[in-house]
């Protein structure tokens, strides 16, 4: 069988069908250069580091299973401080208690500063209202905690959080496909902020998050070597067709064109690419993925000296959009993961202290435009306005994801269900990644084990 796509979400799928029928041979094609998608390693001043996704959820079970199961078990670590600031209205203040934006406690509201006094009268109205009932309907994440709160919650708490994990906008992410969790505080109270309240009361004594030691990026090559998996790299699947009751992969360029033949296919590509390998099999399908829009950003890594770095606190800090920064957040590697501060110590007698930060939005590509100098150089600006910093770094580097993340904009679950309502007339086809279930490394692996389940099940279905 053949998987399209060596991001996390198709080294998965191929991992999870050798697991499911050893015997099967996987091929896995990926046209960029290296396998791993958004996860993936650079080495700054000496020290290696993530420069995609440096962290997953560890309260969901798929993410640091897959990584047990690659051999990296032992590598397992979780943050040393996920506490993170807010750079709200020139000021670095702390980050209230919320659910995914929504206030839980109006008194640490209020004592953070992150509101101004008309905002916090706003919210001290919420738990006074009537119920909002959606009645099935989707609404989007901006409008469903504005019509709780008021437009500064939005603005100030809700969209740098969102900012941070889709780089999209509040007011047009759906709310049941990105916050299911405030969703379902509208059956717990008529007060959502009582119910969120409650809900953080009762949460896990885990820990939230999760990393390898060496970065995360060492997860997609762990994968690539299991056993029985044929992966190959820069090789675009141009064309996807039925044959002799199997498929016909068309891989390569127009001058060399190569033929591949495949009992099952999984793609794991970005829905755009999934869209046009779609369009002669599942014309609907194929439709509902190009609708689906991207946001590109990139990730700006700098080290410096200790003695050279001013004083932090916690783990980092988000920014507000409406304080029209170019950076939306920033995360003090050294203090969030001990092996960074270890490596950093390692490089260099003067101890390397190696920060990140994330610059971009939806619909924001003309800033990210400018050189990677240029990016370096509004990165340290607002870094000498939030925390003080008047040195350059002795080294640096702009990570570019492009069209990265997929935007889920109101009605996502409908258009998910549409494709894989079309595609189930196709059998021995599927599709997984970061376009249907969650953007995370743990909904990507779990799309991808639900992926390879279909597969395995067309498979069985041949050898009757």
């Amino acid at each position: 069988m053949a998987v399209v796509g060596g991001g996390i979400a198709g080294l998965a799928a191929a991992a999870a069908v050798r697991r499911g029928l050893p015997t099967a041979e996987v091929v896995v094609l990926e046209a960029a250069p290296t396998v791993g998608g958004k996860l993936a390693l650079a080495e700054v001043a000496g020290v290696v580091v993530d420069v995609g996704a440096e962290a997953m959820l560890n309260r969901r079970p798929e993410g640091v299973a897959l990584a047990r199961a690659a051999g990296l078990g032992d590598r397992l670590v979780h943050p040393a401080t996920t506490r993170a600031s807010l750079w709200s209205r020139h000021r670095m203040r702390p980050m209230p208690r919320t659910l995914m934006g929504v206030p839980t406690d109006a008194r640490l509201l209020a004592e953070s500063g992150v509101v101004s006094p008309s905002g916090l009268a706003r919210v001290a109205m919420e738990p006074m209202l009537p119920a909002t009932h959606l009645d099935g309907l989707d609404v989007s994440v901006g409008w469903l905690v504005e019509e709780r709160f008021g437009r500064e919650v939005v603005d100030r708490l809700v969209e740098p959080l969102l900012g941070g994990v889709y780089a999209g906008h509040a007011r047009e992410l759906s709310a049941r496909a990105t916050v299911p969790q405030v969703v379902a505080l509208l059956d717990r109270d008529r007060s959502m902020m009582r119910a969120a309240a409650s809900a953080t009361a009762t949460t896990s004594d885990a820990p939230v998050f999760a990393g390898l030691s060496g970065g995360l990026g060492q997860l997609p090559p762990a994968l690539a070597a299991t056993p029985g998996l044929e992966v190959r790299t820069g090789s675009t699947v141009r064309a996807l067709a039925r044959r002799d009751g199997g498929w016909q992969l068309l891989v390569g360029s127009a001058h060399h064109p190569e033929h591949l033949h495949a009992d099952a296919v999984v793609l794991a590509t970005p829905a755009p690419a999934s869209s046009r390998l779609l369009e002669g099999l599942a014309p609907h399908a194929a439709m509902v993925l190009s609708e689906i829009e991207y946001a590109s950003m990139a990730i700006v890594t700098l080290a410096f000296r200790a003695r050279d770095l001013p004083a932090t606190d916690g783990s980092g800090f988000l920014v507000p959009p409406v304080d029209r920064r170019s950076v939306k957040a920033a995360t003090y590697s050294f203090a969030k993961w001990d092996w960074v501060r270890q490596a950093g110590a390692a490089a260099d007698p003067a101890e390397l202290l190696l920060l990140r930060c994330s610059v971009g939005r939806h619909r924001e590509e003309r800033l990210l435009q400018r050189s990677d100098e240029e990016l370096v150089q509004l990165a340290l600006e607002d870094l000498a306005d939030a925390i003080g910093l008047s040195v350059r770094p002795v080294g640096e580097h702009v990570q570019r994801w492009g069209g990265a993340l997929p935007q889920y904009a109101v009605g996502h679950l409908d258009r998910v269900r549409a494709v894989r309502t079309s595609l189930a007339a196709v059998p021995g086809l599927a599709v997984c990644g970061a376009a249907y279930d969650g953007v995370g490394v743990p909904a990507c692996v779990a799309s991808a084990e639900a992926a390879a389940t279909q597969v395995l099940t067309a498979l069985a279905g041949l050898g009757e």
